[in-house]
């Protein structure tokens, strides 16, 4: 890791990355797979994804206070 890596990673990110599976008939699962901190210029980000998933879709969302499972899309 740089030194510009590391500062990045002291911060908490801007955005979380999850997984999104659709279900037929009921609502999404979204897992937590890793996260995102926007660059100062707000021209771009630093993307850490701890898991690759096969299916379903990766959608970056802002962090908030709400619980990771009663996130709805």
């Amino acid at each position: 890791m740089s030194t510009n890596d590391n500062a990045t990673a002291s911060k908490a990110p801007t955005h979380i990355a999850y997984q999104v599976r659709e279900r037929e008939g009921q609502d999404s699962i979204w897992t937590r797979i890793g996260a995102a901190w926007q660059h100062k210029d707000n021209k771009g980000f630093n993307i850490v994804i701890e898991a690759a998933p096969l299916d379903g879709r990766i959608t970056l969302r802002v962090p908030s206070e709400k619980k990771e499972s009663e996130k709805k899309e």
